[in-house]
């Protein structure tokens, strides 16, 4: 017996109206949780790194993100009153269930801001219906961010968007703030469209979902009043459009990567801002497509409880792969996607029809982001190979997020549930090193760094006299690597393939079509194929049947793994690494690079073409 699926996986998402229904359809299932106030939302049971108040405060407040466009659209929802009582006890100081004053670095800078949007977007439906003692108190309780040490990250967004609010509403914030504040976030800008999100080395999402969401809301209000920033801020968006269209396939799904992967459908918040703002960085229709299409597919996986409730976790419900700031409600960040609807009924975004993805190169270089991501054929399944990037706050599981030689929009990356051995580690995609003992380590921070056109070079360290060099050349379904390694210590080594679904839909598949010699194996479904060859050294191949729930798509996966035990010394390690959707994957198994060694030469070349994709000389390096 399967569990019934949620009313929304059936919401077609092809109009206006559809998107209002998907609004009411995500916030219908909280309105039993409320408390009386209307100032707090109780969801479950775990906790995050703030106190239980201000996740229950947090799970009432994320909402608004897709509410308060919803309205200003002309939209409603039969459980707006709770808002309207929520606003009025929360920021009331003398009421049980008041919100709390505004601290430094408090979770509650994050969560004003979606007060912001409501007050900024739908002023009517919230601000207008407080009688003028209340709206002093609410405002006088915004206006505390203004007196706080805030994060130095995109955290400092929040502020300006509570000024912003607050101007728009003809109060007094403070502008002397906000400039300071929109100066420093400037600093972060790199180019091309790309920020990083503080002084750090990590290069995620934030850059749409945060740092281009909100200076589009700001460049669309602030139009007339700074002119030029808002010129500056729609020119960003578009020219980051043009790389960040690549990180998207064919049916919607969007890479995993990094950090707060439980915002799940806040990923395509983007191209709904990109809407709001009336920046046209490609055709509406292929605008509108790129957002609905990732609603769709987000809504027909597991993601919600039985009562309809987003849960924590990515494809599925999964703590194992949750950030300490995390709280129940804090999947409901997502609703950012609906932004659009605050547009009119007529706008062309709304009227024009849905397109695909135009014709997008098989390889995006975007150094930038430390990256280049490829794209199979069929233009479904993207990998993107990052290297130099790394959270230097060092949030949880920060090297499976981040440091990974390969991410899939469709098989994800894996966490791991512990720290011994091959299959707690499910160490997809990564160079394993262990010394004799089963603690393995993989690439963690770079020492150094290059992103050319065909390759990703890395130099990294997991033990101080241990130092590895990794070339990695993408491509799919196949990509190479080639490893150098020095070492003072005994090493047990394994090179990770990619993670592959033991079944599709909940069905297996009796008879593996498994291919396994004494240098490569590989399995070969009817839902695709993924497989590991060694091109150089003396690894051995075995398939690892990694703990469940260690894959952030997929709860139940199968590893290729090349393992090689090293004595201390210099040594060469290849290997090519194979993964496809395809469910006739033969003939491009039979595809692989191909290596060759002449003298000191190593010369990398490409199982289809012949053509040379990397040459080392190892005597040299």
């Amino acid at each position: 017996m399967s569990r019934q699926k949620t009313a929304i996986s059936s919401n077609p998402l092809k109009s206006k109206a559809d998107m209002v229904k998907a609004v009411n359809q995500l916030c219908d299932p909280l309105i039993p949780y409320f408390s009386d106030s209307g100032a707090l939302l109780d969801i479950g049971d775990t906790y995050s790194q703030t106190s239980r108040r201000v996740a229950q405060m947090e799970g009432c407040l994320r909402p608004l993100w897709g509410l308060a466009p919803l309205y200003a659209g002309g939209g409603s929802w039969d459980g707006w009153e709770i808002y309207i009582r929520g606003l009025i006890n929360g920021s009331d100081p003398g009421h049980a269930d008041y919100w709390g004053d505004i601290s430094s670095y408090d979770q509650k800078q994050v969560e004003i801001a979606s007060i912001a949007l409501l007050l900024i977007l739908a002023p009517e439906q919230s601000w207008n219906r407080l009688d003028e003692v209340e709206r002093i108190r609410l405002a006088d309780w915004l206006n505390q961010t203004n007196a706080r040490e805030t994060v130095d990250t995109n955290w400092r967004f929040f502020r300006v968007l509570v000024n912003l609010a607050l101007y728009k509403r003809g109060l007094k914030g403070d502008a002397k703030k906000m400039e300071e504040d929109l100066n420093r976030l400037d600093q972060f800008y790199i180019s091309g469209g790309w920020y990083t999100d503080g002084d750090t080395d990590q290069i995620d999402y934030y850059v749409p979902f945060a740092f281009h969401y909100y200076s589009l809301i700001y460049a669309k209000q602030m139009e007339n009043e700074d002119p030029i920033r808002s010129k500056l801020y729609k020119e960003r968006a578009s020219l980051f459009a043009r790389d960040f269209i690549y990180w998207f396939g064919e049916t919607g799904e969007a890479v995993a990567f990094g950090r707060s992967m439980t915002y799940r459908f806040a990923q395509s918040c983007f191209w709904g801002a990109l809407a709001y703002a009336g920046v046209e960085a490609f055709p509406w229709g292929v605008v509108k497509g790129l957002l609905l299409r990732n609603l769709r597919w987000w809504f027909n996986q597991p993601i919600f409880s039985l009562e309809g409730i987003l849960t924590i976790g990515y494809s599925y419900s999964n703590l194992n792969m949750s950030e300490g700031y995390n709280a129940p409600g804090s999947p409901y960040w997502a609703m950012k996607s609906f932004l659009p609807l605050a547009l009119a009924d007529d706008h062309p975004f709304w009227q024009s029809e849905e397109l695909p993805l135009p014709h997008l190169e098989q390889k995006s270089v975007q150094r930038e982001a430390r990256m280049i991501l490829t794209r199979e054929n069929t233009g479904k399944h993207v990998i993107m190979f990052p290297a130099g990037q790394y959270a230097g706050f060092e949030p949880a599981n920060n090297v499976a997020k981040y440091a990974k030689f390969a991410y899939s929009n469709i098989y994800g990356f894996s966490v791991s549930k512990g720290n011994y051995g091959l299959v707690q580690g499910a160490y997809d995609n990564s160079l394993a090193l262990a010394e004799k003992d089963g603690l393995y380590r993989t690439r963690g921070k770079c020492d150094k760094f290059e992103i050319s056109d065909s390759c990703v070079y890395a130099k990294w360290k997991p033990w101080r006299d241990v130092e590895v060099e990794t070339w990695v050349i993408p491509g799919a379904p196949w990509h190479a690597r080639v490893h150098k390694i020095r070492t003072a210590r005994e090493l047990d080594v394994a090179e990770g393939g990619f993670a592959f679904p033991k079944d599709q839909n909940g069905q297996g598949h009796a008879d593996w079509n498994t291919i396994e010699t004494d240098h490569e194996i590989a399995v070969l479904l009817p839902w695709g194929g993924t497989g590991i060859k060694r091109l150089l050294g003396t690894a051995r191949p075995q398939i690892i049947h990694t703990e469940p729930n260690t894959n952030v798509c997929h709860p139940s996966t199968f590893l290729p793994t090349l393992t090689e035990e090293l004595s201390p010394g210099v040594h060469w390690m290849a290997s090519a690494v194979f993964v496809t959707p395809s469910p006739h994957s033969e003939q491009e198994y039979n595809l692989a690079p191909v290596l060759e060694v002449k003298g000191s030469q190593l010369l990398l070349k490409d199982g289809f073409s012949g053509s040379l994709l990397l040459h080392l000389d190892m005597q040299t390096l």
